[in-house]
């Protein structure tokens, strides 16, 4: 838990950190949290269908985007809780309750680190092509990789960060969309400091936060793609089946960010899950 109240000059101080920004209006505030490797420009192509609507909430986790990486600690980065305690710090530095986070991918547990946290400052959660475990636990789990397979996609980061990047691009937002798309993607990775990149891969990649599932009271709407290297449809079943008040909708799409690819779909569903959990 943190501190339920900031000075003046701690908001000024967290809002320039994460590179807040703030657009739309209405009475619902909605926040949205970026995957890993990306930052807030990652939103735009659903963005404007939520503006109409809502007052949005933009920001980049410390080390990412135009955040300041000066404030990056390899101590707190080094799990997801920390951060979840960037957008903790944010909902207090703007004073905000009853919000919708939005959050892609490692956002989604961490949008769900989160919601345990604060209490009615979230009111609910729409996951993005979510995985609570990349990692194969057999007999019981598989999150699609071997541990042995991710420490060497770590290692080339050590070895070739923009053959690492070039590599995983494709991977996430799936072969078969624009090279431009991709081409995004990968230099998002790339300009993301190294050190910045490793520790968020391994707090990403390297964790496992299933037991929370469960601590996740927060109206929850899982969307999965039913193609994606990341995150099978099976893992969006799992986390649906554990997150005792959840829906889950399977997208007829490829890649782990239907968010860009796919914003079309994804528009009318993510409105009215907002507007029936906030009626």
């Amino acid at each position: 838990m943190i501190d339920q109240k900031v000075m003046c000059h701690d908001k000024e101080e967290i809002l320039k950190r994460n590179n807040v920004n703030i657009t739309g209006s209405g009475d619902k505030t909605v926040l949205l949290a970026h995957g890993f490797g990306c930052d807030q420009n990652m939103w735009r192509l659903i963005l404007p269908a939520l503006e109409k609507k809502f007052k949005v909430i933009l920001f980049d986790y410390v080390g990412s985007g135009k955040s300041d990486v000066n404030s990056f600690s390899q101590k707190r980065y080094a799990s997801l809780d920390g951060y979840a305690k960037d957008i903790e710090e944010i909902l207090v530095a703007l004073d905000l309750s009853n919000v919708t986070i939005i959050g892609h991918s490692v956002s989604s547990i961490i949008a769900g680190i989160a919601s345990i946290n604060c209490g009615e400052r979230i009111s609910d959660i729409t996951m993005i092509c979510p995985s609570p475990c990349f990692l194969n636990m057999p007999p019981d789990y598989n999150g699609g990789f071997e541990r042995e397979d991710l420490e060497e996609l770590l290692n080339l980061m050590d070895k070739n960060y923009i053959g690492w990047a070039n590599y995983l691009a494709p991977l996430v937002m799936g072969a078969g969309h624009s090279p431009e798309l991709i081409g995004e993607l990968s230099g998002s990775f790339c300009s993301t400091d190294p050190v910045v990149a490793k520790t968020f891969a391994k707090a990403t990649f390297f964790s496992d936060y299933r037991p929370i599932l469960k601590d996740i009271s927060k109206p929850t709407f899982i969307f999965q793609s039913s193609k994606d290297s990341l995150a099978s449809p099976q893992i969006g079943e799992y986390m649906a089946k554990n997150i005792n008040d959840s829906q889950l909708a399977l997208i007829e799409a490829e890649g782990h960010c239907i968010h860009m690819t796919n914003p079309t779909l994804l528009e009318p569903l993510l409105i009215n899950f907002i507007n029936e959990n906030n009626a």
